[in-house]
């Protein structure tokens, strides 16, 4: 039989990724604040729930895409929250960003209510949400895994089940440590060519097929070149993320000085008023201290 699914948390990336769940044939029914964002996938064919209890007992795959660990608890452990409204055997699949304790700790409980769970954080970004193509990262039991890869693969390309509960969003930090000390370092070498007097499009037609060359460097240069800094990944999420991080490393006892540093170049940005660009704007803390700005000849 067909899953239901239902989708809670319909932002930046829960609203295509929703869409494309739609378009591969998928009930849906969603819940979210933004009542903009609920009309628009009701108008693609999804229906509304008016809470996430609501969304549990009329869905057999439960799919989070919220903010971070306490809007996560919320939603599945509040008295109108997922477990409430649950039946046996559904599972819940947290595609937020969270910390791998609160996300094991909620897997603990869900189980002891007969519910499965699996965390499963995502990466690409906007557009890779709107295609379709995410890179999906899990943790949790493979069985419950099998059972909901036809979902997964509805709105991701690249679906790895990496290890047990907590391991997903464990990944997930990995990777968001790898993608922004890359803008990073990215940003440093674009502010030393602009007040070199290079033209920076020329120089980075020469370096993209190099070993300089990546996904995150043709992802950003062309919207940095053109000053668009409309968030895809805004700095606040990233910055949570980049807390998660640290919090977590040195819960296991893992120095991390570049995680470190750049966790205090988010926080500067944040003083700054960009703390809802997106993560591409770390160019613009290193502009700032060389007197110089990234753009087309």
């Amino acid at each position: 039989m067909e899953q239901r699914v239902g989708f809670i948390g319909l932002g930046i990336m829960g609203k295509p990724m929703a869409l494309n769940l739609i378009r591969a044939g998928f009930s849906l029914t969603v819940n979210d604040l933004n009542q903009e964002a609920v009309n628009q996938v009701v108008e693609a064919g999804a229906a509304v729930a008016n809470s996430a209890k609501e969304v549990a007992a009329n869905s057999d795959v439960i799919i989070t895409m919220l903010p971070a660990s306490k809007h996560v608890q919320d939603v599945v452990l509040s008295e109108n929250g997922i477990l409430a409204g649950a039946k046996t055997g559904s599972v819940i699949i947290d595609m937020s960003s969270i910390t791998p304790e609160v996300s094991r700790e909620l897997a603990a409980t869900a189980a002891k209510n007969g519910i499965g769970m699996l965390d499963a954080p995502v990466s690409g970004g906007e557009p890779k949400a709107i295609d379709g193509t995410l890179a999906i990262m899990v943790g949790g039991k493979e069985d419950i895994f099998e059972s909901v890869k036809p979902v997964l693969y509805g709105m991701g390309k690249d679906v790895i089940l990496v290890g047990d509960n907590g391991c997903g969003v464990t990944a997930k930090l990995a990777n968001q440590i790898i993608v922004n000390l890359n803008i990073a370092a990215m940003s440093e070498a674009l502010v030393l060519a602009a007040k070199a007097g290079i033209d920076i499009e020329k120089m980075y037609q020469a370096i993209r097929s190099g070993l300089a060359g990546s996904a995150v460097l043709d992802a950003k240069v062309p919207l940095i070149l053109d000053r668009n800094f409309v968030a895809g990944g805004s700095i606040a999420i990233n910055m949570k993320d980049i807390t998660n991080v640290m919090d977590t490393a040195h819960e296991i006892g893992v120095p991390l000085p570049l995680s470190s540093q750049l966790l205090e170049i988010f926080h500067a940005l944040k003083v700054d008023g960009k703390i809802n660009d997106d993560h591409g704007s770390i160019v613009r803390y290193y502009e700032k201290l060389a007197n110089v700005e990234v753009k087309r000849a």
